[in-house]
């Protein structure tokens, strides 16, 4: 039975600003694809009504399930990412879906949230000092990270491994990791990144390169900043008005209804239409931060600041590489690129914080 103090306690607020990134990622999604694409926006209502549903799990159920079964959940993940290899379907060279018939499932969007629970878990176990992690406390952890990142590279997915990297990183900050380690793992990463540099693909090496200069290749490498930036500025202050921007009817802007759907978005609505999303973005992290605060116990602090810096991090990249300013790594936006799997795992997350904020008064 659910106790009824919970209703009390139930940020509507945030409910109201996820409802609010999701109802205008529909409508950027049907301004970009009703014309071309008319099946995508008709999918994205299917998305939409089956994370409802399981966002509405994800509130009633109690979050301390999710430490109960965090095993049960992080081996499930692996998997399913391991499954991808046998019996994945492949798009663009990438092997990252599995057909279900009347669904596509893509595993690495549900392992962040696998990676979150099982961090939280463990951290939540572990007798932390004063003095914060050293380097023998990182090892069992950096492992449960890296298990799925290198099943996610060898797909390849650049983007997903790297928001995985940042979910580990946050949360083993957090937790607090002993200066000297802090600075050791440093020198340690930037001695490695020119090895690291060998194990990219020709297509992730030229992103790169052309984010260093997009107008080195603008009709290779770096047409797609080109084309994001052309977006952006020709939206103006008031934006050319629903359903009238060209770069992305025209299919000028590669990817406009995924990762590069922000810039459709600020050519449509201008300044003001993207300084509203930046808000409503902006309140989702802040609720974020305030719930793992308030938390009432240690393990929900971790999953909800977890979840935050997951959305923290995808929006921060997405909005980098769409202005320019971070290569294109292909990290969709939450709550407004199109994508089955990335909007249910999205709208799954915030169920769980909306779950954990509500319980911090009941013991």
């Amino acid at each position: 039975m659910i106790d009824r103090r919970l209703f009390t306690h139930f940020d509507w607020a945030i409910l109201s600003v996820i409802i609010g990134l999701i109802c205008i990622g529909f409508a950027s999604i049907y301004s970009a694809t009703h014309a071309q694409m008319p099946a995508v926006y008709m999918k994205d209502i299917y998305w939409i009504i089956i994370g409802s549903v399981m966002m509405l799990a994800a509130i009633v159920l109690s979050y301390s399930y999710l430490e109960r079964f965090a095993y049960v959940i992080y081996g499930s993940s692996l998997l399913l990412l391991i499954s991808v290899f046998f019996i994945g379907s492949s798009f663009s060279g990438a092997k990252r879906w599995i057909s279900l018939g009347f669904f596509t499932l893509q595993p690495s969007e549900f392992a962040k949230l696998a990676l979150i629970i099982m961090l939280a878990r463990f951290f939540n176990e572990k007798l932390i000092s004063d003095k914060g992690l050293g380097l023998k406390d990182l090892v069992v952890p950096a492992v449960i990270m890296i298990v799925p990142f290198l099943l996610i590279a060898k797909q390849p997915d650049l983007g997903t491994g790297i928001i995985l990297w940042m979910i580990f990183w946050s949360m083993a900050f957090i937790v607090k990791i002993r200066t000297k380690v802090i600075a050791g793992l440093m020198a340690f990463f930037a001695a490695l990144a020119p090895f690291g540099w060998m194990f990219l693909k020709d297509y992730q090496k030229a992103r790169i390169t052309s984010f260093m200069n997009p107008e080195s290749d603008p009709l290779g490498s770096g047409y797609h900043v080109m084309q994001s930036k052309i977006a952006i500025g020709s939206g103006g202050f008031l934006g050319k008005g629903f359903m009238e921007g060209t770069q992305g009817k025209l299919m000028f802007l590669p990817e406009h209804h995924t990762d590069f759907i922000f810039a459709s978005l600020a050519e449509e609505w201008g300044f003001i239409g993207a300084t509203v999303v930046l808000g409503l973005f902006l309140a989702l992290i802040i609720s974020g931060i305030n719930t793992a605060s308030s938390s009432k116990d240690r393990f929900g602090f971790l999953v909800a600041f977890g979840i935050t810096s997951m959305f923290f991090w995808q929006i921060f990249i997405n909005l980098g590489m769409v202005a320019g300013i971070l290569p294109v790594v292909g990290v969709p936006l939450p709550f407004i690129s199109y994508g089955g799997s990335f909007l249910i795992t999205s709208m799954i997350a915030a169920g769980i914080l909306l779950n954990i904020n509500m319980r911090r008064f009941i013991f």
